[in-house]
C-alpha cells in the first residue's frame, strides 16, 4: 500500500503567506507583544501610545535593515525592555520627584531620557561591529562574559523589588498602611491575586497553543476585574480621548545639565540587552534551519549573523531614542509564537509593526491601558522583576560560570552588592565624591557596577590568572 509524506507546513524569513493569513499572523504577533511593551511604557512614564508606534516603526526598519544587509529578513519583533527601568527611573525621580503611578512624565523629562537611549543604540552598533571583527560569540564572551551579564540583569531585576512591593502595597501612591489598613489590605488583594493568576497561567498554559502566549496578558485581565469591586479601578481615564489621536513625539535634549549622566547611566544597561538578544538570535536561527531542512530547502544560518544582529538592534534603540519611545530589545515571546506557529515569515512581522503603528493612533485604547490600577501591575511587576533577576542567574549556569573561580566570584559580588545596594539605598546617586560635574546627584548605582565590573574582568584579560582544577583546590 503506497504511504503518503505529510505536508510541512510553514514559513521561512522569505516567504509570504497570502495578505489575509499575512495580515492575521502579524496580529498574533501585536497581540503577543502587547503587553510587555504597554507595561514597560507605564512603569517607565512614557506614553504608550508613542511607545506602539514608534516600536511599530522600529520593528520594520530593523527587518528591512537586515534584508537590504544580507538579502534576507532576521525574524524578530522589537519592544521595550524591561532592563532600563531602574535606570530610567533614577533619572524621573531626580528630574520629576514623586511622579504618580501612569503618569507620563514632562517631555522635557522624557527627552533627556532618549538621549541615553541614542547612547545605548551607539553602544550596541558598536559592540555589534567590534564582534564582526574579533568572530562571533567568542568575542562578546570576551568583552561580556556570562558573569558580568548575568550579574548584571540580577541587579536590575532584584534591584526593581521595592519599587514593584510599594506599587503592590500602594505606598508609592500615597497610602498609609497605618492609617488605612483596610485600603491597603485592598491593594496587597489585588496585588496578590494577579501575581498569582500570572505565575499560574504561565505554568499550566505551558503547550497550550496561542493562550499559552499570554500568561501576563490574562494576568493583568483577572487582576481588573478583581480590582473593580474592590474600588481600584479609575473609570475616569475612560473616554477621555478621541477616537484618533497622534502620538506625542519628542526629541532627544543634549543640553540638559543631567544629560551626560543619563549617557552613562541609561547608555550601559545596553550590556544587559546583549546576551539575550544573542541567545534569541541562535534560538531563532536551530528553529529556521530545522524547517528548512523538512521543507528541502536550503539552511539560512541566522546564528552567523551576531554582529549584525546587534547593530540592528542599536537601530531600533536609536529610532527610539530620536522619536520619544522607550529602548528595547528583540522578544523572546515573540520567539517563542514563531517557533509554535513554525511561521518565520519576515513579511508577517513587518506587518505586525505596521499594525503596532496602527494601534498608537486608537485613543480608546489609550485610555482602557490608563484605567489600569496600580495594584495590579504591582502584582505584575512582582513575578516579572523576579523573573529578570533569575534569567540573569540562569544565564550563568547555560554558559557554565565557574563559581570556585575567585575572579569570577569578585566581578560578580561586586556587581550585586554595588549595583542592589545602591540601587535600594541610594536611588538617585551613590555618594562618590568624583567627578561631580558628570554625577552631580551621584554616580548612577547598576551603571556603575556593571562597569566596574568590566573594568575587573579586563585585569584579568590582560594578566591571565593561573589556571588551578577545582579538585586541587579542594586536595
Amino acid at each position: 500500500m503506497a504511504t503518503t509524506t505529510p505536508k510541512v507546513m510553514g514559513y521561512l524569513p522569505q516567504d509570504t503567506p497570502p495578505f489575509g493569513k499575512m495580515v492575521l499572523l502579524g496580529f498574533q504577533h501585536v497581540l503577543t507583544m502587547f503587553p510587555a511593551t504597554v507595561l514597560c511604557a507605564i512603569l517607565m512614564h512614557f506614553d504608550v501610545s508613542t511607545v506602539l508606534a514608534v516600536t511599530g516603526f522600529g520593528t520594520i526598519v530593523a527587518l528591512l535593515g537586515a534584508k537590504i544587509s544580507m538579502g534576507n529578513y532576521i525574524p524578530l519583533y522589537y519592544g521595550s525592555s524591561f532592563s532600563y527601568i531602574a535606570a530610567v527611573a533614577t533619572v524621573m525621580n531626580v528630574m520629576e520627584p514623586g511622579i504618580g503611578f501612569g503618569v507620563v512624565a514632562k517631555p522635557e523629562t522624557i527627552a533627556v531620557v532618549q538621549a541615553g537611549f541614542i547612547a545605548t543604540g551607539c553602544i550596541n552598533i558598536l559592540i555589534g561591529l567590534l564582534i564582526r571583527v574579533t568572530g562571533g560569540k567568542k568575542g562578546l564572551d570576551k568583552i561580556l562574559p556570562p558573569i558580568i551579564t548575568g550579574s548584571v540583569a540580577c541587579v536590575i531585576g532584584i534591584g526593581l523589588g521595592y519599587t514593584a512591593l510599594t506599587m503592590a502595597s500602594g505606598t508609592c501612591c500615597g497610602v498609609d498602611p497605618v492609617a488605612t489598613p483596610a485600603i491597603t489590605l485592598k491593594w496587597w488583594l489585588a496585588a496578590i491575586v494577579t501575581f498569582l493568576a500570572a505565575v499560574l497561567f504561565s505554568v499550566y498554559l505551558q503547550g497550550k497553543g496561542f493562550l499559552g502566549m499570554l500568561p501576563i496578558l490574562l494576568a493583568g485581565i483577572v487582576g481588573y476585574l478583581v480590582a473593580i469591586p474592590l474600588g481600584l479601578v479609575n473609570f475616569a481615564s475612560i473616554g477621555q480621548s478621541a477616537w484618533f489621536i497622534v502620538p506625542r513625539l519628542t526629541f532627544p535634549d543634549f543640553g540638559n545639565p543631567l544629560t551626560v549622566t543619563v549617557l552613562f547611566s541609561v547608555g550601559v544597561m545596553a550590556i544587559a540587552t546583549i546576551p539575550e538578544s544573542t541567545a534569541h538570535l541562535y534560538q531563532i536561527s536551530l528553529y529556521v534551519d530545522h524547517l528548512a531542512t523538512e521543507l528541502g530547502r536550503e539552511k539560512v544560518g541566522l546564528s552567523k549573523f551576531v554582529g549584525l544582529n546587534l547593530m540592528l538592534d542599536g537601530l531600533d534603540d536609536l529610532i527610539n531614542g530620536l522619536f520619544g519611545s522607550t529602548a528595547g530589545t528583540n522578544y523572546g515571546e515573540n520567539n517563542s509564537l514563531m517557533v509554535i506557529t513554525r511561521n518565520y515569515s519576515g513579511t508577517v512581522l513587518i506587518t505586525a509593526g505596521a499594525i503596532a503603528i496602527l494601534l498608537g493612533f486608537i485613543g480608546p485604547l489609550k485610555d482602557a491601558v490608563n484605567s489600569l490600577p496600580t495594584a495590579v501591575v504591582g502584582g505584575l511587576a512582582i513575578y516579572l522583576y523576579g523573573v529578570i533577576g533569575m534569567q540573569g542567574i540562569a544565564l550563568m549556569i547555560a554558559e557554565k560560570v565557574d563559581l570556585y573561580d575567585p575572579g569570577k566570584l569578585a566581578i560578580g559580588a561586586m556587581i550585586l552588592i554595588v549595583g542592589i545596594g545602591g540601587n535600594i539605598g541610594y536611588p538617585n546617586g551613590l555618594p562618590i565624591p568624583l567627578l561631580l560635574k558628570i554625577f552631580p546627584y551621584g554616580w548612577p548605582p547598576i551603571a556603575t557596577a556593571a562597569v566596574f565590573g568590566i573594568l575587573v574582568n579586563l585585569i584579568f584579560v590582560a594578566f591571565k590568572p593561573p589556571v588551578v582544577r577545582s579538585t586541587e583546590v579542594l586536595e
